[in-house]
């Protein structure tokens, strides 16, 4: 039987002809008859993916946790069917629903999480250890992408900051790096010439000390009351809701912690237009596009997304700017 190449989409994962059609339609729709530049290119790249048909998702387990929090956040939920499937999971594809529908056979049992380095106690933990350890509670989080479109999550999940004291860090930890699986047989998209722009697999992240301990930064294992699909970085990814989405490093397997700043993918990919620190800030712009406002994707999706004004800190700087005190935060974006 012939295989055929990734190229070579399978019948049912092609544009629907009456979609295509409408293209002229959807982009004078979003106000972008003249896409370019100030247009993100992931955001270009995924007008379409909200009207194609999804497939089937993997089940989901229920997760049982404690309470909810919204740290001053009153914002509505995204719906469910948009937060799983509408992604950046370059893993999986660089398109939006790449990650949808090539992820459903992720195998995320066994899985092993990692923490070392600059601690007295490494060590390596499971899945339902992590469970079974630290009790979850739903945090419902504003989402800020670095494409200026935003979403609303209610995220299942733990302070990393437990994680941490549990490792007992000795003096010389500043700085916590997370490392996401590498397995190129699964995430099609780490294989050679899957992924454009030079990409260096597997995709770290890092955070300050201060950061990766603070209330606000979590561990997640799951969303709306269910695991992490496998699309939205099963099974355990960071959330550190006053940064840019692509900080939410996926499908953790290591979380090391050092003395020296740690190396981050989209820094090292593009050091000019992605900081370290990737705070929300409406007033540093991208070098192709406007920070100052963003898309808040509701029932409509992307089509109907409200235009929104994007606050400093994502909404969250009565709880972090004293983190950053002092702090050019122009300098350090």
């Amino acid at each position: 039987m012939k295989k055929g190449s990734y190229w070579q989409r399978r019948q049912d994962s092609v544009t629907p002809e009456a979609v295509f059609r409408q293209r002229r339609q959807i982009v004078q729709a979003l106000g972008l008859s003249a896409i370019g530049a100030s247009v993100p290119l992931g955001v270009q790249a995924g007008l379409l993916d909200w009207l194609g048909k999804a497939p089937e998702t993997a089940p989901r387990a229920p997760l049982h946790y404690q309470g909810s929090q919204r740290y001053g956040i009153e914002d509505a939920l995204t719906p469910e069917d948009k937060v799983i499937s509408h992604n950046n999971f370059y893993e999986f594809g660089t398109g939006k629903t790449d990650p949808l529908h090539y992820a459903q056979e992720f195998k995320t049992e066994p899985w092993q999480l990692v923490v070392d380095g600059e601690v007295d106690k490494p060590g390596s933990y499971s899945i339902a250890e992590l469970i079974n350890q630290y009790p979850l509670e739903e945090r419902i989080y504003r989402m800020r992408c670095v494409e200026a479109w935003s979403m609303v999550i209610p995220w299942l999940g733990f302070p990393l900051s437990q994680l941490l004291e549990k490792a007992q860090p000795n003096s010389k930890a500043r700085y916590v790096a997370f490392e996401t699986l590498y397995d190129p047989e699964q995430m099609r998209g780490q294989r050679s010439g899957r992924v454009g722009g030079g990409i260096n697999f597997p995709y770290v992240e890092g955070l300050r000390m201060d950061e990766a301990m603070h209330p606000l930064t979590i561990l997640s294992l799951g969303l709306y009351g269910k695991t992490l699909p496998p699309q939205n970085g099963a099974p355990v990814r960071l959330v550190v809701p006053w940064k840019y989405g692509f900080k939410g490093i996926k499908s953790i397997v290591r979380i090391h912690l050092t003395e020296q700043q740690p190396p981050t993918t989209w820094n090292q990919l593009a050091p000019h237009e992605y900081g370290f620190y990737a705070n929300v800030n409406p007033a540093v712009h991208h070098p192709r596009w406007s920070q100052a406002s963003e898309r808040r994707i509701g029932e409509g999706g992307l089509l109907s997304a409200k235009r929104i004004a994007t606050e400093p800190f994502n909404g969250y700087g009565e709880f972090v700017a004293d983190l950053y005190q002092g702090q050019d935060l122009r300098r350090d974006y």
